[in-house]
């Protein structure tokens, strides 16, 4: 059997996605000590306490399918962002959401307008769609080019995709430059608003959530994987006009996400100490790393996420220095993949995972 025969071009083309590395991969590896899984943007405090026994409870019933609609997590998501049912779905994260989405509403050729330097996961579903990519660059300082991303729309654009915060950079578009964004785009575009980090983001002067300046041609992507903890249910949800969420529920995996990644989601979204301590704490490692890389003279992005992206000279000091780090047990995310081969991100920790990391920074350059 030839499996090229069978494949179309658009799969051909595909590269698997490559996570970052276990926490079990690196100790069967390099057996270092301890180790700090600063890669993934995870939330390194767990999850609510609460998340346990509703997720017990969900157990003893596991035997029966879920509510394909999640009816109990989509009133309170609703409910809280001021918005109607019919105007929530949820499935399996942010990047199933994004992969209904590409099965949705493309046709035939078709294209999306996005950034070089944004979540890969939109890259990866829009390419097993065989959907053009157009990749607009980022600026010299890591941000958004609203115009650039402007000028690029033309007749056969179907849908801009952003980040916001963006991931990896932690950078943002601002509230004026998100208004001209969503003013500017023809009505008939989508303009898919990705708020991956919108809990990190929600406190900061200049950011403008998405839900508070939107038309009819805007879809908010939100997850339950940061700041709630919850990365291992996935789990997340979209907030849209409810005819563009009519046609979504269509394409939709019948039941998904699981009844007990649904009943962890409600819990972990009633929790608002939890929530707020995750947020505290990414805003004092934050801090911390800036001043530890100022001290070291190391360029770095400000950030509003809960990650800090360090530039490095070059792509092979990249690999050296996250080869080192991994060695002694610090798991980082090289951007390689995002469009950013001289990058590296580092997700905020716990007050021991930062003195791990800043320990174990000290032992590589000292060599």
């Amino acid at each position: 059997m030839n499996i090229d025969e069978l494949l179309p071009d658009n799969i051909k083309k595909l590269k698997p996605y490559v996570a970052g590395k276990t926490i079990a991969e690196v100790k069967k590896e390099y057996g270092p000590e301890r180790i700090s899984k600063l890669a993934s943007n995870e939330n390194r405090l767990g999850c609510s306490p609460k998340v346990k026994d509703a997720v017990l409870q969900a157990i003893k019933e596991i035997q029966d399918y879920p509510d394909p609609i999640a009816g109990k997590l989509r009133r309170a998501i609703a409910d809280r962002n001021g918005v109607k049912e019919s105007e929530v779905i949820i499935a399996a994260g942010s990047e199933s959401i994004i992969s209904i989405l590409c099965r949705t509403f493309f046709k035939h050729d078709e294209n999306a307008v996005t950034a070089n330097a944004t979540f890969v996961g939109f890259f990866v579903q829009a390419g097993v769609r065989g959907i053009e990519l157009k990749k607009v660059p980022v600026t010299g300082d890591y941000r958004f080019d609203v115009d650039g991303i402007l000028n690029a729309i033309d007749e056969k654009t179907k849908m801009v995709y952003l980040a916001n915060p963006n991931n990896p950079t932690g950078t943002y578009l601002n509230a004026d430059e998100y208004k001209k964004l969503v003013d500017s785009i023809p009505d008939h575009v989508l303009l898919i608003a990705d708020e991956a980090y919108y809990e990190y983001a929600a406190e900061v002067e200049d950011y403008l959530p998405a839900k508070e300046y939107r038309k009819e041609n805007v879809i908010i992507l939100r997850t339950f994987s940061k700041a709630y903890g919850l990365a291992g249910f996935r789990i997340g949800y979209a907030i849209a006009d409810e005819k563009l969420i009519t046609e979504m529920l269509k394409t939709k995996l019948t039941f998904e996400p699981t009844a007990p990644a649904q009943a962890a989601a409600l819990a972990a979204y009633s929790d608002e100490d939890f929530l707020a301590q995750s947020i505290e704490v990414v805003k004092e490692g934050r801090q911390r790393l800036y001043d530890f890389f100022d001290k070291h003279k190391v360029s770095y992005k400000r950030s509003i996420s809960n990650s800090v992206m360090m530039i490095l000279k070059s792509e092979e000091e990249a690999i050296g220095f996250t080869q080192k780090m991994l060695e002694q047990g610090v798991i980082l995310r090289r951007i390689n993949a995002f469009g950013l081969p001289k990058c590296v991100r580092i997700t905020i920790g716990t007050l021991s995972e930062m003195d791990h990391f800043e320990e174990s920074f000290e032992q590589i350059f000292k060599q």
